[in-house]
């Protein structure tokens, strides 16, 4: 099914929005992140946990399911497709491995939160936990700015679903697309598990 125009581009300016805002709100997460593990402000640094529980409830949670499911709109009532492109199925993954690891990783956050609101922080109190914070924002910001890197530049061509389809449509060859699209889209998702297990492994490690 093809959205007419109008609603093409109003999904098109809703996906951009919220996928800037998602990478917006990643790096003041960041940066509070850090600001709660390098402080010795116990003020400074319950604040920075209690903001961090905020913004990711109230903004980046939001904004990545609302990422995700724009781009489902988006690509399924385009040309452009879900499974034609190696860009967009990589894009795709990528967008929703990292909304399953926020939400999973939120869990971390507001059990952080919940202890800077009942006790004072000192430098040394929970520092894996507190590195673990910072290690998660960098990984969701390097996911965020992969994404916007294959949106950009939109690489490796049609997957051979793609092309299949082409062909049915234009009666037309078209050459296959390079193995490199392939072994991009298997390092895409081992990046996704990898990043699952670093979580899992650290939530045992603060849960014995």
């Amino acid at each position: 099914m093809t959205l007419p125009p109008r609603l093409r581009k109003l999904a098109f300016t809703a996906h951009v929005t919220v996928s800037v805002g998602w990478l917006g709100a990643v790096v003041a997460y960041l940066a509070l992140a850090i600001a709660g593990l390098t402080r010795q402000d116990a003020q400074l640094v319950r604040a920075a946990y209690l903001a961090m529980e905020l913004i990711g409830w109230c903004v980046i949670v939001p904004c990545s399911l609302a990422a995700l499911l724009s781009g489902l709109v988006q690509s399924l009532g385009t040309e452009w497709g879900l499974f034609r492109h190696y860009w967009l199925l990589v894009k795709f993954l990528l967008t929703l491995g990292g909304a399953l690891v926020l939400l999973v990783h939120m869990r971390t956050v507001s059990r952080m939160s919940g202890l800077a609101a009942e006790t004072t922080l000192s430098g040394a109190d929970f520092a894996m936990l507190r590195t673990q914070l910072v290690v998660h924002a960098v990984g969701g910001l390097l996911v965020l700015l992969a994404a916007t890197v294959l949106s950009v530049y939109k690489p490796w061509g049609k997957t051979r679903y793609g092309q299949r389809q082409q062909l049915e449509r234009r009666q037309v060859s078209q050459p296959l697309p390079p193995r490199s699209g392939l072994y991009v889209l298997l390092g895409a998702m081992g990046l996704l598990l990898l990043l699952v297990f670093l979580h899992l492994v650290g939530g045992r490690l603060h849960h014995p």
